[in-house]
């Protein structure tokens, strides 16, 4: 059994998906792109501000679950820009408490949707 999740404290989804899934006691969650729910826009300052802008719209969609950053087993970072990576990591250390930190694969892509410098999806339980 399967169950769509949708928030409005974090962007909707701009394509046929859900927001995150939850199945057999795990949720997963769809890539989060940098939009501010409240303005629809990227935030500005650059990789850092669209990073936290991410993770917040993962907590924000975990919230609904009942869920915190502290549920997240495994992470991929989808970086427009592999040299981001150190000034991705200084925010998304901020998250995850040092050894509690979820499995994370990081790559670059050519391109994510809406011009963005990232993208993060997550797997909770």
């Amino acid at each position: 059994m399967r169950m769509p999740i949708s928030t409005s404290s974090a962007p909707a989804a701009v394509g046929p998906y859900s927001q995150a899934v939850a199945s057999g006691g795990m949720v997963f969650l769809s890539g989060q792109l940098p939009i501010d729910p409240a303005t629809g826009t990227f935030p500005s300052g650059g990789i850092q501000a669209q990073a936290k802008q991410c993770l917040e719209n993962i907590k924000a969609v975990l919230q609904t679950c009942g869920l915190t950053m502290d549920n997240i087993v495994k992470t991929t970072v989808f970086l427009h820009d592999i040299k981001d990576f150190s000034a991705m990591n200084e925010v998304y250390a901020t998250y995850f408490p040092q050894g509690q930190c979820p499995a994370r694969s990081a790559v670059q892509v050519a391109a994510l949707p809406k011009d963005a410098l990232i993208e993060i999806e997550a797997v909770a339980m």
